[in-house]
């Protein structure tokens, strides 16, 4: 980029605008979406985001412990599947889950366990083509979420810090409850058997859970590993739960998505 593109970039915009652009990115949005969208150019943002420094990571929340843990557990496999967090123009940050329009019930439990971790705050749901943006705002959320950091969370380390790992651990159904929601779902086989000279449909169900995270992945299957469900890597990215009695624990617990 010449100098005279350098100094346009920095005398063209002001600082909000430059923010919700950077916002955006963060979200994992392309570069090209974003200038679409905002009417930036592509160079800009680039010049940008060389200049800005990382949002920190916090180690433990600043607002105390989440105000309902359980609804935390599930809040939290929903953020690692399909959540992200921007930071506002004005300060404070979002936080938003997708939620596909297909299951009006897990856009009410969404809204219902931000609500119950951040009492008080407001949840709106902003229409895109097939889901919804579950959005609740809060100065805290990177607090809450220390996974939140700059970029895709499958291009960077996703570990749980001790004060998390210590509420999945009471309530290891509500994160796999959560984590499913977001990235997994629960659907019908079938297959045919030879039967006394006569072929035969026999259906069963399984779980799927697919994320590009290996670290999430790890997550998961490390929780499963904990309340006794048997799972086996249908791929890097893909875990397989088909055994009739950790489908019979998933049903109780998790069921499919409504």
């Amino acid at each position: 980029m010449s100098s005279r593109s350098l100094a346009q970039s920095g005398r063209m915009y002001d600082v909000s605008t430059r923010k919700r652009a950077l916002a955006l990115v963060t979200q994992g949005r392309s570069l090209n979406s974003v200038s679409r969208e905002t009417g930036i150019s592509r160079a800009a943002i680039c010049s940008w985001q060389q200049r800005i420094e990382p949002l920190p990571r916090m180690s433990s929340p600043g607002p105390g412990p989440p105000a309902d843990e359980q609804a935390y557990a599930y809040l939290l496999g929903l953020y690692l599947g399909d959540g992200c967090i921007s930071a506002h123009p004005r300060g404070g940050y979002h936080l938003r889950i997708a939620c596909a329009d297909a299951w009006p019930g897990l856009i009410q439990e969404c809204r219902e366990a931000i609500t119950k971790v951040r009492p008080g705050i407001a949840v709106y749901a902003l229409q895109k083509e097939g889901y919804r943006m579950m959005t609740g705002y809060s100065r805290h959320w990177p607090s809450l979420f220390p996974q939140h950091g700059p970029g895709k969370k499958h291009e960077r380390s996703i570990a749980l810090v001790s004060w998390q790992q210590a509420i999945v651990d009471v309530h290891p159904w509500e994160f796999i409850r959560g984590l499913i929601h977001s990235d997994g779902c629960r659907i019908t086989n079938w297959t045919t058997r030879l039967v006394a000279g006569e072929q035969k449909r026999y259906e069963y169900p399984r779980y799927f859970f697919t994320n590009l995270s290996g670290d999430i992945i790890r997550l998961f299957t490390h929780t499963l590993d904990r309340v006794g469900v048997d799972w086996k890597r249908a791929n890097s990215h893909n875990i397989s739960i088909a055994r009739k009695a950790s489908v019979a624990l998933m049903d109780t617990h998790v069921g499919p998505k409504h």
